[in-house]
Formats: structure tokens, sequence, C-alpha cells
């Protein structure tokens, strides 16, 4: 039986992940700012706890209160987090700030707090939810994936510090599910818009609204396999998971390598004579 801490658990992914970690008979802290909205009933191997990612000593306190439940953290799914969507330009510095302090620096004061355990037992798993916007993204999306590609550097830094400590690390790359991801609660649009960028950022945004409540992804089914890599003998440092996560992970790839081979000579001509 394992041990699950999961954040942003009262509505999307992070429900499903810990409605899929009591399906398989495992105990769960399921956090969320206001625990009574997790809507999971109440039982012995579920124990709801109030969580600002923002706020380090609910951090510090919530995960107290997960060991002395279960006695241990053996998985941490850090999956709250929120959207933010405009132009480079048209994004302001308190929006952005205020985005990194949940979807990173939230992050790495939960993961601070967990690993601690994980450490001294040398064993566990970090599963950070990420998105195949921190991996390739597009116009309109650069605060939001830069606050991914975060995570995907965290996560990989993570995984070379802690896998000799038997702790496992992975960033799940999820494409479009059909979860509330696009819906007013878990996205918010940069308030100063400019004309000029109606075909690029503008575009974005209003793909947003249509895309809402039709995404292909099921999130039951992306729950299902991130619960199963709690008892993969060796997980994946990436794990992307939709059709549409996949072939544009591929279609990066492509790109990347055409352009250095391109360029080839250009980069290999800086060293010293």
């Amino acid at each position: 039986m394992s041990v699950w801490f999961i954040t942003g658990a009262s509505r999307g992914l992070g429900l499903e992940i810990a409605r899929a970690a009591l399906e398989r008979g495992d105990q769960v802290a399921a956090t969320s700012r206001d625990p009574r909205t997790i809507p999971l009933p109440d039982q012995e191997v579920l124990a709801k706890l109030a969580l600002d990612v923002t706020d380090h000593a609910q951090v510090e306190q919530a995960v107290e209160a997960a060991t002395a439940a279960f006695g241990r953290v053996d998985v941490l799914v850090n999956n709250a987090g929120y959207g933010l969507f405009g132009a480079v330009e048209e994004v302001s510095d308190t929006e952005v700030r205020t985005l990194f302090d949940t979807n990173v620096f939230g992050l790495l004061a939960v993961t601070r707090a967990v690993v601690r355990g994980m450490r001294e037992r040398r064993s566990g798993r970090v599963v950070n939810i990420g998105s195949i916007g921190g991996f390739t993204t597009q116009a309109g999306s650069g605060a939001y994936a830069a606050t991914k590609f975060a995570v995907e550097g965290v996560s990989e830094a993570l995984r070379a510090e802690l896998e000799p400590l038997g702790i496992a690390v992975t960033v799940v790359e999820p494409g479009a599910f059909r979860t509330d991801f696009l819906a007013g609660t878990s996205i918010r649009q940069a308030r100063h818009v400019i004309d000029d960028y109606r075909a690029t950022a503008g575009a974005r945004r209003q793909a947003i609204g249509q895309n809402h409540g039709r995404q292909a992804g099921d999130p039951a089914k992306a729950a299902a396999a991130i619960a199963d890599l709690a008892h993969c003998p060796r997980p994946p440092v990436r794990l992307q998971l939709g059709p549409d996560a996949v072939a544009k992970v591929e279609a990066k790839l492509d790109h990347v390598r055409t352009e250095l081979e391109a360029w080839r000579k250009v980069s290999e001509s800086t060293d010293h004579d």
C-alpha cells in the first residue's frame, strides 16, 4: 500500500489521480485551498487537507498532517497550478510573478517538504504534472509555458539528484484533456490586450474558449496511467499523455534536429583555435 500526497486535488486531473489511487487500495492525502471542495467520500484511507502551495508555512503543516495520518509519503504528485494566456508583451510583471509563485515556487516548496522524508527512507516517487506546453509551445502561451519549462528543468535535475537515493522522478506532459482547465476557474487571461497580436496570441485566446469541453483526452485514463507509475520499477523521466502530446514532441524533435544540422558549422566554430 502506497501513501500519496496530491496537490490541487479538488477537481480535474488531481481529483482523478486521487480516485485512481484510492481504487488501487492506496492511502491518499488530497489537498486543496479549501478541502471541503474535494468531492470524495470520507474514509479512513483519505485525508483531506488545506493547502495553498504559495503559503510555505501551510505546506509544512500539510505534509506533517499527512505524515501523522499515514506515517509517511511514498508518492508526491505536484499537480496544483493554473494557466495564463496572452502575448509575452501583454502579460504584466505581476501576472507572471503570481503565476510562477503557484506553478514553480509552490511546487518547489512542496517538493522540499516531502522529499526530506523520502531521503530518510531511501524510497519514494515524485510526479510533477507539467504540460506538453513545457516541451513545445505557441503564441499566447509564453508565460504559462515558461513555468512548465521550469518544471521540466527542475524535474531533470531532481531525477539526477534523487535517483542514487532510491527516489524516482517523472514529469508528466499531458496534451489536451477534458477537465475544467480551460474554464475560468483554471486559466486567466492577460488583462492588457494589444491589437497587433490579434492573429497570433488573440487567435489562441479565442481557441481556448472554443475547445473547452471538446478535448479528446480522458482524464480518468490519464490518472490511471499516472497511478501505474507508483508501481513501475523504472519510470520514465518524461511521460507524454495523449496522441496530441506525442505528435507535438515528435514534431519538435524533428525541427530541432533539422535546425541543428543546418547550423552545425556555425555552432561548432566557436572554440579557441
